[in-house]
């Protein structure tokens, strides 16, 4: 859970870098919560609004922990765009979200590097 706070508190930053166990974590919890609200909403037979609504509040954390997760592999922010082309930039972007940490690099120092940023929300 410490994971997923930690994105929301960086709400719209897209400097820096995010390291697989944030950016894995935050979609996972994320996705966690979107399928109890769809339950929620089955159960009570009411329309989609909540997870409607959740949705849009966590789009701009879900691209800003993306873009941080590409400035960790040391690739442009802009990267994200290739998930517009059907189906395999999907794909690559997948794989670049798989992709470990590289040293130090024009977006900041490793985040595997401290042991403290683990712990530190």
């Amino acid at each position: 859970m410490q994971w997923y706070l930690k994105v929301l508190k960086n709400y719209v930053t897209f400097s820096g870098r995010a390291r697989r166990k944030e950016f894995w974590m935050f979609n996972l919890i994320n996705f966690l919560i979107v399928l109890a609200l769809s339950v929620v909403e089955l159960v009570l037979e009411i329309p989609a609004f909540l997870s409607g609504i959740y949705s849009l509040a966590i789009i701009l954390p879900s691209l800003a922990v993306t873009v941080r997760r590409l400035h960790d592999i040391g690739k442009s922010g802009w990267w994200i765009l290739i998930s517009l082309v059907p189906l395999v930039g999907a794909i690559i972007l997948l794989v670049f979200e798989c992709l470990d940490s590289v040293p130090d690099n024009q977006y900041g120092p490793n985040p595997k590097s401290g042991a403290a940023s683990d712990i530190a929300i």
